[in-house]
């Protein structure tokens, strides 16, 4: 049989190795596409070390969660394949599950947008009741998600942003990109809590890539605050970089109109991606929303696994 070259993880916790695999064959249903960039994100560093709730369960394994591919027609489509992997030349596809990505769309710039992209495109299209000219408070915005959040907040009509993070620099950079007021998160709750309360008392939407002590503190400081308690509050858990866990109170629900819902892999059916993403990367591909590709070739895996990411770039190994 015939084989391709591809990244490859033979032990947890070891960078991916530039490896060769079978070729993938066509079978029914399904449909053999080149594959032309994929990026490397926290969520793919983290399934391929075996720390994610996505990681699979056996080894050897071909990292990668999403990427971008072109199919037979020479269209491009950007692809969630988490459970097959995508870092390699060629993958099989769902055809059922690409999103069409227009004509003339830079792979390395979609590959590095869409991930950190659609956590927020969802959420405010699909998870929640969402409406232009409701307010939304990103906690922990100066990440590459969380800085995105806000431009795709801003994008899809929120009436006011609310940007809370903990590097000063970024969160203030954030306010050319649509933010209305920036918060820092400092080790000083009390201050943090009183400045939080100033300006976000009563958002209609918290995208919370935090969690954790962090969240647990805001989310005591903005309802202790609420004008209308009856107003509902929609706060959605996406990122856990503060922490696993919560403690909350029962009054907290009991006496306030908050909702609280998590999004990500497997909370979101997969057709609801097929039916919001594909405006998600129009849009990327239009330059609205864009991440910048810090570019590797395939066999420069090893290199582009020990990269850090600068703020607003993304690792992307192009095929």
């Amino acid at each position: 049989m015939n084989t391709i070259r591809a990244a490859l993880v033979e032990t947890y916790g070891e960078s991916p190795r530039y490896s060769s695999i079978l070729e993938p064959r066509p079978e029914a249903g399904g449909e053999v596409v080149d594959v032309l960039a994929v990026g490397v994100h926290p969520v793919t560093r983290g399934a391929a070390a075996g720390l994610h709730y996505a990681s699979p369960d056996r080894l050897p394994m071909v990292p990668g969660v999403d990427g971008v591919v072109r199919r037979a027609d020479g269209s491009l489509a950007f692809v969630i394949a988490r459970d097959s992997g995508t870092l390699a030349e060629r993958i099989l596809l769902n055809p059922a599950r690409a999103i069409p990505v227009p004509r003339g769309a830079d792979p390395a710039i979609v590959a590095a947008t869409m991930n950190p992209l659609m956590s927020s495109w969802v959420v405010l299209r699909a998870r929640v009741p969402f409406s232009p000219g409701q307010s939304v408070l990103v906690l922990g915005a100066t990440g590459n998600a969380g800085s995105m959040a806000v431009k795709v907040a801003r994008y899809l009509g929120a009436g006011r942003v609310v940007a809370a993070g903990r590097n000063r620099a970024r969160l203030d950079a954030l306010v050319d990109d649509g933010a209305d007021h920036v918060v820092p998160l400092t080790s000083d709750i009390e201050a943090t809590g009183t400045a939080l309360a100033a300006v976000a008392a009563d958002v209609d939407v918290v995208l919370d890539y935090v969690w954790g002590a962090p969240a647990e503190h805001a989310m005591r400081a903005i309802l202790s605050a609420r004008t209308d308690p009856a107003q509902v509050l929609d706060w959605v858990h996406i990122g856990s970089t503060g922490g696993a866990a919560i403690a909350l109170d029962g009054a907290a629900i009991r006496s306030h109109a908050l909702r609280i819902s998590g999004s990500g892999f497997g909370s979101v059916s997969p057709s609801v991606y097929r039916r919001e993403l594909p405006d998600a990367a129009a849009a990327v591909a239009s330059g609205a929303l864009v991440i910048q590709p810090r570019r590797y070739a395939l066999a420069d895996v090893e290199e582009a696994w020990a990269h850090v990411d600068e703020p607003g770039e993304r690792t992307v190994i192009v095929l």
